[in-house]
Parts: structure tokens; sequence; C-alpha cells
């Protein structure tokens, strides 16, 4: 089995315990290619934390959740220095926190105050944490997803700009459909059923290994996603897409009057990184403008600031892209 069908199955064990979400789904899968972290969006009971379990149950990874508090501090996430004795003597130890894991569920991350929120930067950015002035290296499988409710819901917090670009995508999460909804009854109706008793269940052994992805095909796709070739034309594509956030007054109304700030270099990074998945994922070993534009409003949103009369006029950041897409041409 290729890397490519691999990662085929994996979306297919995942559409199977998330129904009518297939456009999360996909992206959810981006993010772990692209070696990037998700930030998803909805209203409660949209199944942001069951779409974050389902990839890890389907991956041969550790998963930890931080559940986001008000009065959880950043060594709750990171771990911090424990005195011990030995020897008789009084020594320091680190005890490492949740953060070192695999997938990491960032549950409910707008809950707790910027200063917790910001325990997460050194590690989503640099893939490490710092501790009493000594480095400590996080997992070579290293993805957080963080879920989070609009912050106009009561007791949240906004995360900050500088969290928020360190995101690979911000994801949205919507109602699914009526018959997606009758699916989703059957399936939790079924998950009723008391579970397998001990003599039937399988061993530990199989268990272990039986449907989980190895890290190793992740590693693997990820080398081939770097092969993906990205024309020259496709590379200006995505700077002027970039650039064209943070000047919005040369395209005129309503797109200068929507834009305050715009992308930083990041965002650039996290598009092309973004479409090459996508090209890969789709069985293509170069990247088209469809790629771009299909990724475009997960990396993108969080990363505009909008102004006062977008705000005033219920303007939303997928409006503004919306409108970038239809104005910036692809160059020749």
């Amino acid at each position: 089995m290729t890397a490519r069908d691999a990662m085929a199955d994996l979306q297919r064990r995942m559409e199977a315990s998330i129904i009518g979400q297939r456009d999360v789904i996909r992206q959810m899968l981006v993010g772990l290619l692209a070696n990037g972290h998700l930030l998803l969006e909805s209203l409660p009971g949209l199944a942001k934390t069951r779409a974050v379990k389902s990839l890890a149950k389907n991956l041969d990874a550790a998963m930890r959740r931080i559940q986001f508090t008000p009065d959880l501090l950043p060594s709750d996430i990171t771990g911090t220095e424990v005195l011990h004795q030995e020897d008789g003597k009084n020594v320091f130890q680190f005890q490492s926190g949740p953060i070192f894991g695999n997938i990491i569920l960032a549950d409910e991350i707008n809950r707790a105050p910027a200063k917790v929120q910001a325990a997460l930067l050194e590690a989503m950015e640099e893939r490490q944490i710092t501790v009493a002035g000594t480095t400590h290296k996080l997992p070579d499988l290293f993805m957080v997803l963080a879920t989070q409710n609009p912050i106009e819901q009561e007791g949240t917090y906004p995360l900050p700009e500088a969290q928020l670009d360190r995101f690979l995508m911000k994801v949205l999460i919507t109602y699914p459909d009526a018959d997606s909804e009758r699916g989703v009854l059957r399936l939790v109706r079924s998950e009723e059923v008391p579970a397998e008793s001990p003599q039937t269940a399988p061993s530990p052994t199989s268990a272990t290994h039986d449907g989980k992805l190895p890290q190793d095909i992740v590693f693997q796709a990820r080398k081939e996603i770097h092969g993906i070739y990205v024309a020259e034309a496709i590379e200006r594509y995505i700077v002027d897409l970039i650039n064209a956030t943070r000047t919005p007054q040369k395209y005129g109304d309503p797109l200068g009057k929507w834009i305050q700030y715009g992308a930083s270099p990041r965002g650039g990074i996290s598009l092309e990184h973004a479409a090459r998945t996508n090209a890969w994922l789709e069985g293509r070993d170069h990247v088209t403008p469809d790629d771009v534009r299909a990724m475009v409003h997960s990396v993108l949103r969080h990363r505009l600031i909008l102004s006062y009369d977008a705000n005033a006029d219920g303007i939303s950041a997928d409006q503004a892209i919306d409108k970038l897409v239809e104005v910036v041409a692809v160059p020749a």
C-alpha cells in the first residue's frame, strides 16, 4: 500500500465516525501532512473534539488532551522543575507536561487567558519548550489541534494575533445537512451498544496495530509532498495573494475598505505547504491554481484583521478572501 492509499484509508475511517464533515476531515489530513497545526472553530456540539479523537484513534500516536480553563497555568501545559532528593541532596528534575505527545487536543483554547495560550508559542513554532533555562525537544510527530467556540460566546477570550499566526489553518465547522444529521443519530445509537466482553475482545498485540496508521507512513507522505513541483507562476500567484492582503487599497473598493491588516510571510509559507499537500492528495505531481484556491480560505481567514467598516457591515474574513481571489489574477 502506498502512502497515498494509506491516507485515503485513514480518511475513510474518519468519515465513518464523523458524518457530514468530509471537508473538515480533509483539512485535518492536510494539516497532518503539511506538518502544521489547526484551529477548529464552531458552535458547541458540532463534533470538534470527536474529530480530533477520531484522527488520534486511527494513528499509531500518543494523544494528549489539555482542557483550557480560566485557572490553568502555563506550567500545567509545559511541565515544571520538581524538587527531589537523591543521595541526601536536593535536586530539581524536569517533570514533563501534557504537551509532550503526538496529537495535542487543546480543547476550548479560548477559555484560558492569553498568558496560558502563550505557553504554546514556542512549542508550535520551534517544536520545543524551554523550562528553567533548559530546552526540551518535542516528538517528531507533533500536531496541535485546538478547538474554540466563537469569541462572542460567554466566557471566552480572543486569541492573540501571534498565537493565531502559528496555526497553519483555521477550519470552520458548520451544521451538517439533514441526511447527515440522521446518519449522526444512527451512529450515536449504534455506539450505545455495550462494548465487547473481554473474552471476545482482540488481544492487546493485535489491537495496538489493527487499523492504526504508523507514523512512518506520515513521514513518507511528507517526503513525497516535498517533491511536488511548484511552478514560478504559482509562486508569484501565492505571493500576489499575500501582498494583496497587505495593500488592499491597490485593488480599490470594497477590498480596500475591508482589510485593515494582512497576512505575514508565514501566511504565504503556509499557503504553499497546504497547496502542495492538496495536490498530493489529489494525485498530482504539481501544484495548480485550483490547489491554491482550495486552501486559501482556511489558511488566511484567521490571519486577516478586518476594518471597523467591514465589521460594521457584517463582512466576514471569508467574504474578503472571496473578493481577494476574484481580483488577483494568476500570473502567466
